[in-house]
């Protein structure tokens, strides 16, 4: 399978520490190589939450070498498809993309315990999206 044939995701938050990082390691994990995958935000915080890698970590996904970033127009332009979560009115729309939006709750300032639902339900939604895209997740 070449690049082009792999269907592309991006993954939008506000600071790309939370729940596009980890929406972006369960769809990395999950895909392997039959998707490419990209996250950004808007406003992109300077680490990654250390509950998210913690809580991450505990599924046996390593997000910790990850470092939020800022979306570009090209990178949008480039997608397939566009999940959003909670970046609103900020997140980029370009007309003829699959978008979709998760409303999930936001881990700021939350402990690993709080985060853990937020990643089973990141996890659920990315299994659900890989099947629409017709790849069978590897676990």
């Amino acid at each position: 399978m070449t690049e082009r044939d792999r269907p592309s995701v991006l993954f939008l938050c506000t600071h790309n520490a939370g729940r596009s990082q980890m929406a972006m390691g369960f769809l990395a994990h999950l895909a392997g190589d039959r998707a490419s995958v990209f996250s950004g935000g808007s406003e992109p915080a300077d680490t990654v939450n250390a509950a998210a890698v913690a809580a991450m970590a505990e599924v046996g996904i390593d997000i910790a070498h990850e470092q939020p970033r800022r979306w570009t127009d090209e990178v949008v332009e480039a997608a397939d498809v566009v999940v959003t979560m909670g970046c609103g009115d900020t997140c980029p729309y370009f007309p003829g993309k699959r978008y979709e939006n998760w409303e999930l709750a936001d881990p700021a300032g939350l402990g690993v315990e709080a985060v853990r639902p937020i990643r089973d339900d990141i996890e659920r939604r990315v299994r659900a999206l890989l099947e629409d895209l017709g790849i069978n997740p590897v676990g």
